[in-house]
């Protein structure tokens, strides 16, 4: 019985600990990076390369490490704010002290710079310098409407961009991307301060719904949105999207759902479900990398073995 109370506490700690540096954000991440790294930033390279790419491997690994203490400072400054926007997640946060919260964030923020420093010092100082950003958003930025929204936005992009910078592919096509993935991001991040707005009114956080009102606030969402159709409407004149192009419809087809099921939306689970359908859409861009060229993973396959 006390080894199974044991394993029991040490599976909650673990679930605990999970929750705390969004363990599922973190796997998507992997994910995102590398199948961006091949599929995208890797363009006239084949599949092996980029898997067994050691700088590759640390880059991705000082990411994860930098954003899940961010995850975890993050956690450690919105604990009242949690307490009434995500109450369920928050006793499951609890688990973990605060103490340890600190301590595994800056662990995890020397075990990142570190694996910066092994692929060269201009990628640690990237490293350092996110880790700074991320902090300064979490202790003071993430108070201010505008730059608040700004800065969130910038720290979720960042990881793409070390990739992107690692492989010197300055395409226009991966810009116009950018460009789409930039807005949408920013959209869900006015939905989730929609969301979230009794905890920002108790931590006197100044987001962008509380200085501005909800009104104006699904009207900015609405005007983003609408500029998110250009740069979709510009990838479909590279015939290098290929199949992707139906993510893209299915995307215009959920945001148009979204410009208009806003201003209907008026309380708590409303803007989640927006916000969870979001999450979706960005998941599902992740994996509709695959669907850029039918025959590109197989063809990189095959003049490997070849």
């Amino acid at each position: 019985m006390p080894t199974s109370s044991n394993s029991n506490r040490l599976g909650l700690k673990f679930l605990s600990l999970f929750s705390v540096v969004r363990g599922y954000n973190i796997l998507v991440l992997i994910a995102a990076q590398y199948l961006a790294a091949i599929f995208i930033f890797s363009e006239h390279k084949t599949v092996f390369p980029v898997l067994l790419d050691w700088h590759l491997l640390y880059l991705v690994l000082a990411t994860v490490s930098v954003v899940a203490a961010g995850y975890i400072i993050n956690n450690f400054y919105d604990v009242k704010a949690d307490r009434i926007n995500r109450p369920l997640k928050s006793g499951l946060d609890a688990q973990i002290k605060q103490e340890t919260k600190l301590s595994l964030y800056f662990l995890l923020n020397f075990i990142g710079f570190a694996f910066g420093w092994l692929v060269s010092w201009r990628a640690a100082l990237f490293f350092a310098m996110y880790i700074f950003g991320i902090w300064f958003y979490s202790h003071k930025l993430k108070k201010y409407p505008l730059v608040g929204l700004i800065s969130a936005t910038v720290l979720t992009i960042l990881p793409f961009f070390v990739v992107f910078v690692h492989f010197k592919n300055f395409s226009n096509v991966i810009f116009i991307h950018a460009v789409f993935l930039f807005l949408v991001i920013m959209v869900r991040e006015l939905i989730k301060d929609l969301e979230n707005i009794k905890g920002a009114l108790v931590n006197n956080y100044k987001t962008f719904p509380v200085s501005y009102g909800e009104q104006k606030t699904k009207q900015f969402i609405a005007f983003l949105i609408s500029l998110a159709f250009a740069p979709t409407i510009l990838l479909f004149s590279y015939p290098g999207i290929s199949y992707m192009k139906y993510y893209f419809y299915f995307a215009c087809a959920i945001l148009v759902f979204i410009a208009f099921y806003i201003f209907k939306a008026s309380n708590k689970k409303q803007y989640q479900l927006l916000h969870n359908i979001l999450k979706i859409l960005l998941l599902v861009g992740v994996f509709s990398l695959l669907l850029i060229d039918k025959s590109l993973l197989l063809d990189k396959v095959i003049d490997k073995l070849s």
